[in-house]
């Protein structure tokens, strides 16, 4: 189109109306704001309801923070994951090279430094040549900050289907807005801090907001270390990002950093040497592709995970979902969590040797907690979060429960069933009750029937064990069975423990008040995986584990002995701040009095046992040959060997391994099987969960305290109790009715292979 043919400049009557317009704009404090609007030239009354137009839009624009990357951090300080919605990294003005800065404004903003935030000369300039056929831009960079912060704000509010593009879909209402509130923002703000906001917030492709980001992305390097020829390409993306891209169209590229540096040379910015040596270098590029999310974690994805829904699920953190996701993924946290990273890649170490290639898809899962505090130090399992050949992949956490309390998802399997690692809590209410762990029980009664006397004083019904009622139509299960025969006969409670007999946990049980039980299960946080309800303790078939339960949830129920009886709640975030510095909702130890001191000093000295003569002294931890530490735990298996354990505890750490069946709802039996290249006819807890509990323990124990256990009182150990046949439904004893009797407390025995017993 020929310039004459211009219906802006066909006469002078026309142009005089124009300069008339631009002065009453100014006066209005918008100046050339009408010139967007061509009828407004056309008559004084289309420039006054022009004017009155722009006076009546908002000139206050709220600069929130843009959308910033969300860091979650280890205890040391080091970067477990990165979470956002937009990847963006803020810095300020003297952590950017001076470079981009020239470059930026030398390519979209020469007169920077001279407007007040809308450029007179810079529209009609670009009216002219509009006019003369050649489309040209004229939004400083103050307005092109207020549209990247009202389009930033719309993606924050989830509105992102109003964001407005220059060119797309912006009216005249729309950029007369943009030009008020560019000049309101110049009154308000100085133009270093106008640079540095759009220099953090603008959109550079490949979700690279903010030229930290970019720089990062494409060239592997921090902002301030940007070299002239990146500078300028960067600069230049900036205006088409997709279509400047250096890493898809590299000839385009650096057709437009050539026209920046040209640009900064003639501006005065870059000497002429500066400008050769830039133009000759070629495009390169040396991509660092950002992994947003906790799936791309390299240390502790499934951790990370726990971390995300503990924050998404709290309430501190919004009043609904959206609002929590919005504050989590763009509100530039720092979270710091309680994960020591030697602990977790020695517990990684130990899930993944577990089951060897695993073709079959077995579960293993390792879980520590600080005693004292709760502090979750590792989160392992011998998965992959995204597919990969050959792997076994899932997102669900075998480690924690499937819901919180609250009724909110945790990406939990829920745990597992415990088996035996139920029954030192039982142990516990004997000893509570005050009586010696060394008395003599019967563990040859296998059968518990409708009517047998239990004692439960919270009032709710005991169940039956016994075979003939199931027979006969009952729900109760088989009869008790224990791993090996030869353990049906009275024995110890101490070593029917260490030895993890089913009948002499039945038998101590008929002595006990089954609300105290249920009272100390309660206490040390044990619930339902699955449901987060309590475990009840009043259905037989719980007093060996039979409820499904997570390993942090034990890990941690067994650190209440080795803190002396007193339970705190896992924990897994130290402190969050936001991009400010601000301090947010975090958590504390949360910690009460569960057991006695002298109970919790019982049991550590009973589950010692297990480890020196009992069903797991095949896998007492050793840092050598000839080095031990004071440690306790218990070994765990399910009936049908699908759900294997080892729980325990130093003074220091206390650690839940589990092996079994991940994914199938604990349905898949563990026998018969070959696993890791080693036939197994029945799984047991000291098998494969052992040597990970043993391995890890060995290493990383010694780490923290590995005091000795107090010692307990001398009546729970040495005290003299009668001896009790179990009672009948009638509630008489048995008829081979025996003496009182009481065993010395244990010496050490000789270690041999069978001392590894099956454990149901």
């Amino acid at each position: 189109m020929a310039t004459g043919k211009n219906p802006l400049f066909d006469t002078a009557t026309t142009l005089g109306k124009l300069v008339l317009f631009l002065g009453v704009s100014a006066i209005c404090g918008i100046l050339v704001a009408g010139l967007l609007v061509p009828a407004a030239a056309v008559s004084g009354n289309a420039a006054s309801g022009s004017i009155k137009f722009f006076e009546a839009l908002p000139a206050e624009l709220k600069v929130d923070p843009p959308s910033q990357s969300t860091k979650i951090l280890a205890s040391d300080g080091s970067v477990i994951a990165n979470l956002y919605l937009e990847n963006r990294t803020r810095v300020s003005l003297d952590q950017m090279s001076p470079f981009i800065k020239d470059a930026v404004i030398a390519i979209e903003d020469s007169r920077f430094y001279e407007h007040g935030g809308v450029d007179t000369t810079g529209i009609l300039r670009a009216l002219v040549a509009t006019a003369r056929g050649n489309k040209q831009g004229a939004s400083t960079i103050t307005q092109q900050y207020v549209n990247n912060v009202i389009n930033s704000s719309l993606e924050s509010e989830g509105k992102g289907d109003q964001v407005l593009l220059n060119g797309v879909n912006k009216g005249v209402g729309d950029k007369l807005r943009e030009m008020k509130l560019a000049i309101a923002l110049e009154k308000k703000f100085t133009k270093e801090q106008i640079l540095e906001g759009y220099l953090n917030i603008v959109f550079f492709n490949r979700d690279a907001y903010g030229i930290e980001a970019a720089s990062r992305l494409f060239f592997s390097t921090s902002a301030k270390n940007l070299t002239l020829p990146q500078a300028a390409l960067l600069a230049g993306v900036v205006n088409s990002p997709s279509f400047y891209d250096p890493i898809s169209n590299p000839d385009n590229a650096k057709v437009r950093r050539d026209l920046v540096l040209k640009a900064m040379l003639t501006q005065g910015k870059i000497k002429k040497a500066q400008y050769d040596a830039a133009v000759a270098t070629p495009v390169k590029t040396k991509v660092t592709q950002p992994r947003q999310g906790c799936a791309y974690s390299p240390t502790a994805p499934y951790f990370c995970d726990y971390v995300l829904h503990l924050l998404l699920n709290n309430p501190a953190y919004g009043a609904d979902a959206k609002e929590r996701e919005r504050k989590v993924f763009r509100g530039g946290l720092t979270i710091k969590t309680t994960l020591d990273p030697k602990a977790q890649s020695v517990a990684q170490a130990q899930v993944n040797a577990a089951a060897g290639p695993n073709p079959d898809k077995w579960g293993a899962a390792l879980v520590s907690v600080e005693p004292g505090s709760g502090k979750i130090t590792n989160m392992a399992q011998n998965t992959t979060w995204l597919p990969a050949k050959g792997k076994f992949d899932t997102q669900l956490n075998f480690n924690v429960d499937k819901r919180d309390k609250d009724g909110n998802d945790l990406n939990g399997i829920g745990g597992a069933q415990p088996g035996s690692t139920m029954k030192p809590f039982t142990f516990a209410e004997w000893l509570d009750e005050g009586k010696s762990m060394n008395t003599i029980v019967d563990g040859s009664v296998r059968e518990y029937r409708t009517g047998f006397p239990w004692r439960n004083s919270c009032g709710t019904t005991v169940g039956a064990y016994s075979t003939a009622e199931k027979n006969a139509g009952g729900n109760a299960t088989d009869d008790l069975q224990n791993a090996e025969d030869g353990y049906y006969k009275p024995m110890t409670v101490l070593k029917g423990l260490y030895n993890s007999i089913n009948t002499i946990t039945f038998a101590s049980a008929a002595q006990l008040d089954f609300c105290g039980i249920q009272r100390i299960v309660d206490a040390v946080g044990i619930h339902n995986g699955l449901d987060n309800k309590p475990v009840d303790m009043s259905r037989l078939p719980n007093l060996l584990g039979s409820t499904q339960t997570s390993p942090l949830t034990m890990a941690s129920a067994f650190a209440t002995f080795a803190n002396d009886g007193r339970y705190c709640a896992p924990m897994a975030i130290t402190s969050v701040t936001d991009a400010t510095g601000a301090k947010l909702p975090a958590q504390a130890p949360d910690c009460r009095d569960a057991i006695k001191p002298e109970v919790a000093r019982g049991v550590n000295y009973a589950l010692q046992e297990v480890l020196n003569r009992g069903s797991g002294s095949l896998i007492q931890p050793r840092i050598s040959t000839v080095t031990n530490f004071p440690i306790a735990a218990k070994t765990g298996t399910s009936n049908s060997n699908g759900s294997t354990w080892v729980v325990g505890h130093t003074t220091g750490l206390a650690t839940a391994a589990w092996f079994g069946d991940a994914l199938g709802d604990q349905g898949r039996a563990g026998q018969n099987v070959t696993i890791n290249g080693q036939f197994y006819e029945g799984i047991d807890g000291y098998m494969i969960a052992g040597p990970m509990f043993s391995r890890f323990m060995a290493q990383i124990a010694p780490t923290r305290s590995t005091d000795p256990f107090p010692a307990p009182p001398s009546n729970l150990l040495y005290e003299p109790a009668p001896y009790q046949q179990p009672r009948t439904e009638s509630g008489n004893t048995n008829s081979n009715n025996a003496p009182a009797q009481q065993e010395p407390a244990p010496a050490p025995e000789p270690k041999k292979p069978g001392d590894g017993k099956k454990d149901k």
